[in-house]
């Protein structure tokens, strides 16, 4: 007889689980792509689960971009070193010393876009054909759009209108020599579900996403840290805040929000009442209606 007092989490962590096996035994050569954010942990900690009490048998990959939150890049040295994996870092400042890219200028300046060309050298250097991410339909538009397995062509780039379908859980890794698969395991996830998992699994996380001082400067609405990497404009103050980030990205465009939540359950309380989503601070999402489904097209995240 089947088990009937599953919970949704149960359900969902099967489902991811599944999916993450799915890619080791359909590539030859997997990677889970680390930001640093809550939702990657959330997958490396799924990864650790799937294949316990082996290690987790394929690399994590951090684009960095030199612009990261330092608590981010320390997070990341240690639990790569905590759970024995390999750990590929590609270089944003490393491609614009090379010429590979040009940095933006301005007050607005970002490196978010100069990832794509790091991350492509870094699949293709390291010959990466299932790059596993934490990204979640319900984070942004473009990202809804997304299958499972989602196919990238040889130069690395996707077409929304060009999707496999996915019935089931069946699922077509099939693809020609130099094209890979961006494969997001927690597709299906809410901004909830993954709190209240990494509050059940008991996951480490940054200090970013609790409530602490730092000082800010308001731009366009959106409360950035204030820091080496972000020019102030004329007028601009910077002020200290009470703040925590719900999402984890570069500290020019990350926008904190105003919270006293130091706790988890706080932390839930918080998301229960709130009327925007988690990527809505995110200044480089601003740039555009469609700002996110035109890098993705070109090879992001």
């Amino acid at each position: 007889m089947g088990n009937y007092n599953l919970t949704h989490l149960d359900e969902l962590e099967s489902e991811a689980i599944f999916v993450i096996r799915e890619v080791v035994s359909s590539f030859e050569n997997p990677a889970l792509l680390f930001s640093g954010g809550k939702d990657s942990i959330v997958l490396t900690h799924l990864a650790k689960k799937a294949f316990y009490p082996a290690r987790i048998p394929f690399p994590l990959i951090h684009v960095d971009t030199g612009h990261n939150f330092p608590e981010t890049i320390s997070f990341r040295d240690n639990l790569a070193e905590k759970l024995g994996v390999n750990l590929i870092v590609g270089s944003v400042q490393s491609a614009i010393d090379r010429g590979l890219v040009k940095e933006e200028t301005g007050a607005n300046a970002s490196r978010n876009f100069l990832q794509i060309e790091t991350l492509l050298e870094c699949l293709e250097n390291h010959k990466i054909d299932g790059a596993m991410g934490g990204a979640r339909r319900d984070e942004e538009k473009a990202r809804a759009k997304e299958r499972f397995f989602s196919h990238r062509d040889a130069f690395g780039q996707w077409d929304p209108k060009n999707q496999r379908p996915e019935l089931w859980n069946l699922f077509n890794p099939k693809k020609q020599m130099g094209e890979h698969f961006r494969v997001f395991p927690i597709s299906n996830w809410t901004e909830m579900d993954v709190w209240e998992y990494i509050k059940r699994e008991n996951i480490e996380l940054p200090s970013l996403y609790y409530s602490h001082n730092r000082r800010c400067v308001v731009r366009d609405c959106v409360i950035l840290a204030e820091g080496p990497y972000l020019p102030l404009k004329e007028g601009e103050e910077v002020v200290e805040m009470t703040v925590r980030y719900r999402t984890c990205g570069d500290m020019p465009i990350t926008g904190a929000v105003e919270s006293h939540a130091t706790t988890i359950d706080e932390i839930i309380n918080e998301i229960a009442t709130t009327r925007t989503t988690e990527r809505g601070s995110r200044a480089d999402d601003k740039r555009g209606e469609t700002a996110m489904e035109d890098r993705k097209k070109q090879g992001y995240f």
